[in-house]
């Protein structure tokens, strides 16, 4: 059977990133150019300046990945490429060059759901993953538990109902002066801290499967303002210890609860969070107090990347969901939309 290569496209965010594949799980080549040391100033990804970065940069980066992977444009059998979610001005900058490529070179559009694609990196690593089985996508922007039916069906089980378990810890790590992004950093200071020291609230809300940080983001802000104002000292490492435990100790034990109750024994994570070490130990833990195999990609497959945008790409278009020339941004897509 001839091999589909995948040449992948993703712009939703602040980083640019090409990859090249081979029948969707296999990476010749995944190359990221990432904004973050230009974003660091701001606090945060600024939509317009992200944009303009994009494109001085897709060119080169496009470059670099076919010189990896060892193959010309002539040799790909399909584009895929993230059309939502994400800053319309970024994700335009991919689609717009994704599309102009397969217009050229004549071959077929694939566009990609940028949240299904971070589900989709766990195909790459784990070879053997297959659907049905259950996922938790935690990022900066989405926390989600969703039913992993097949190939691109879903369906949502839970989601925030307020705040990203993400951008609570970018919001909390800018309250402290620890710089962005706050997830990375909060983790790594949560490992020299005591994570009882402060008891934080979780919010297991009732017998559903929804989220809520919104409580646990202003506690921790309530906390280290009533410090401020008292002029007591702030021991950062604790607060992120604890502020930590508490966001993982709902993740974990949410996500565990919707396998057993769904009857699956497979929990994939998925998203930016999913690097955090302290949720892939607490979910593992418990994971193995259930007889639930926890599996999660290499940190590089967590953040944004193209190879994940491809994966998915590949099992759209091996089932024939592909794409004409009105393919637009969808800023605001959900999992599952087509």
């Amino acid at each position: 059977m001839k091999d589909i290569i995948t040449l992948a496209v993703e712009s939703s965010c602040d980083e640019t990133a090409v990859a090249v594949l081979k029948n969707g799980r296999e990476i010749l080549s995944n190359v990221i150019n990432t904004q973050i040391e230009l974003h660091k100033k701001f606090g945060g990804v600024v939509p317009e300046v992200a944009s303009r970065k994009h494109i001085e940069n897709i060119d080169a980066v496009l470059e670099e990945a076919l010189t990896e992977a060892n193959i010309t444009l002539n040799d790909i059998d399909h584009i895929a490429v993230t059309y939502g979610p994400g800053l319309a001005g970024a994700l335009l900058v991919g689609l717009s060059h994704a599309k102009a490529l397969a217009f050229t070179l004549n071959k077929p559009l694939v566009g990609v759901n940028h949240i299904e694609g971070h589900v989709s990196a766990n195909y790459i690593e784990h070879k053997d993953l297959k659907p049905p089985f259950i996922t938790l996508i935690v990022s900066g922007g989405h926390t989600h538990l969703v039913e992993v039916k097949d190939y691109g069906e879903y369906e949502i089980l839970g989601r925030t109902r307020d705040d990203a378990s993400g951008e609570a810890f970018d919001k909390i790590a800018r309250a402290m002066g620890l710089g962005y992004p706050g997830g990375p950093i909060i983790d790594r200071l949560a490992k020299q801290g005591n994570k009882n020291a402060i008891d934080f609230p979780r919010a297991f809300l009732d017998d559903g499967y929804d989220f809520s940080f919104s409580g646990l983001k202003s506690s921790a802000l309530n906390y280290l303002n009533a410090k401020k104002m008292k002029n007591e000292e702030i021991v950062v490492e604790d607060v992120c210890a604890s502020f930590q435990e508490a966001a993982v100790d709902v993740l974990s034990k949410k996500a565990i609860k919707a396998a057993k109750e769904k009857g699956y024994d497979i929990i994939a994570l998925a998203g930016g969070v999913a690097s955090n070490s302290a949720l892939r130990e607490k979910i593992t833990e418990l994971g193995k107090e259930n007889n639930i195999d926890i599996k999660y990609p290499p940190l590089i497959l967590c953040t944004d990347n193209a190879a994940m945008i491809g994966c998915a790409g590949y099992y759209n278009f091996i089932n024939g969901r592909i794409h004409d020339m009105s393919l637009n941004a969808v800023p605001n897509l959900k999992i599952g939309d087509r």
